[in-house]
């Protein structure tokens, strides 16, 4: 088939925001009668869930602090829920177990939560939360644990057939997904700052929308756009804090210990909800009794058994690289990358960790999967997403690492393309730094929470 040289619409990245935005955007159009897939054209310079999303843990949870972005997994659960079989989604649930320093903002997470409908259970108190924990798991002992959010929806997707799935659903629509080709410029109109044309290796489309949904690459769209590299943010007491900038990088920890995932299940023999511990209590070596973490520093980890990576699979806390944002590679990505995948030190942390807090998970040090694992995360400035239009005619989705769980924005977004403005998306506006209407934070050592 001839390359392209036009389309009405042109989605940048395959991988869970350009699909489902694609996806979504087709069934607009055919519902309205504006059009139909054969007039979206989605490219990306790998292949589809080639980047951040064919890598991706996959957890799909409404652990949120923030109200807005609690709404907005709702709503991404929801679409989630409409097809587990295509999506290749676990609705296995979500548990946040957490130490004292988090117990009042979980409660409040817990609260919001019945309030938009979202079916959960608090269990409050070390007593009561150790034998909730204990009648799931016999061989529960994780320390200083004062608070259990469980969330009865939510689970987990395998990252690269949910991809597959949701390129599966927007081909059937009409959607030309085009790989190999990597987007090098933008062509404005004359007389408007809006896109006329994409730049590409292998040639110029004209279109009349564009929407960029790349992930980490995020930066290299930014600045093609030639958008701010720094920002002015107004904090909570009304001063305007400047020259903050735009992106920061940082290091994604995760890894699989290769045991059978059947070893993980719960008390009644199911497979468990994925798993999110914060604690503060010592955390001490599986291979030396050395201690990692000293009492009172708070750290977490999250986990689950997953028979599409071979094991028990999870992360930690990710942390910031100090190379300049933009003089960081990005490419190769992932675990191709010499640079970028977990180290040693998070091998250790985290079997130690899964250790601290199931007996079932003693001396597995050696059962580490040695490959390389991990990326990098590309997050704006207060750590959470920018769903924004730029250029006149230009959708940007910055999920700053948010974003597989978030299946649901392709929907919205798609909404917005033709002329439905939805509530969701407003929060997460790029003009909230300069108004000083930003997000909330927790006590949560992970940036994402």
């Amino acid at each position: 088939m001839a390359f392209p040289t036009s389309s009405d619409y042109v989605i940048i990245g395959a991988g869970i925001h350009g699909l489902s935005t694609a996806y979504h955007l087709a069934l607009e159009l055919k519902a309205s009668g504006k059009g139909s897939g054969e007039d979206i054209i989605v490219l990306d310079k790998g292949g589809i869930a080639s980047g951040a999303s064919g890598i991706a843990c996959g957890v799909v949870r409404n652990n949120y602090y923030q109200p807005a972005m609690r709404e907005l997994m709702a709503h991404s659960v929801n679409v989630w829920d409409s097809d587990p079989e295509a999506f290749s989604y676990h609705p296995v649930g979500y548990m946040q177990i957490s130490c004292e320093s988090m117990h009042a903002d979980v409660g409040e997470i817990y609260q919001q939560q019945q309030a938009i409908g979202y079916e959960s259970v608090f269990i409050e108190g070390e007593n009561d939360s150790r034998n909730y924990m204990l009648s799931i798991y016999d061989d529960w002992q994780a320390e200083n644990i004062t608070s259990v959010l469980h969330e009865k929806k939510g689970g987990y997707a395998n990252n690269t057939k949910s991809i597959y799935g949701l390129a599966g659903k927007a081909e059937a629509e009409g959607v030309r997904i085009v790989t190999g080709v990597e987007v090098t410029g933008f062509m404005r109109d004359s007389t408007s700052s809006a896109i006329k044309a994409v730049e590409t290796s292998k040639g110029t489309i004209k279109c009349d929308y564009v929407v960029i949904g790349t992930g980490p690459w995020v930066r290299d769209f930014w600045n093609m756009l030639e958008l701010p590299k720094t920002v002015s943010i107004k904090g909570t007491d009304g001063t305007l804090h400047h020259n903050i900038g735009m992106w920061t990088f940082w290091q994604l920890e995760e890894g699989v210990l290769k045991v059978d995932p059947e070893m993980f299940k719960t008390n009644d023999g199911k497979q468990p909800p994925v798993m999110h511990v914060d604690t503060d209590a010592a955390l001490k070596s599986v291979v030396d009794g050395s201690v990692i973490e000293e009492e009172g520093n708070i750290w977490g980890l999250y986990y689950k058994p997953d028979f599409h990576f071979g094991g028990v699979q999870g992360g930690a806390m990710p942390y910031p690289v100090t190379t300049p944002v933009d003089e960081l590679q990005l490419d190769p990505y992932g675990p191709a990358s010499p640079e970028w995948i977990s180290s040693p030190e998070f091998a250790h942390m985290w079997v130690s960790a899964l250790a601290h807090c199931h007996k079932r998970f003693e001396g597995s040090m050696s059962k580490f999967d040695k490959e390389p694992s991990g990326g990098v995360g590309c997050f704006t400035p207060d750590s959470f997403p920018v769903f924004d239009e730029f250029a006149e005619n230009c959708y940007i989705i910055a999920d700053s690492n948010h974003g597989y769980k978030m299946i649901g924005v392709g929907q919205l977004v798609a909404q917005h393309i033709t002329g439905q403005t939805s509530e969701l998306l407003k929060p997460f506006r790029f003009s909230r730094y300069a108004e000083g209407e930003l997000h909330p934070t927790s006590n949560s050592p992970f940036p994402w929470s």
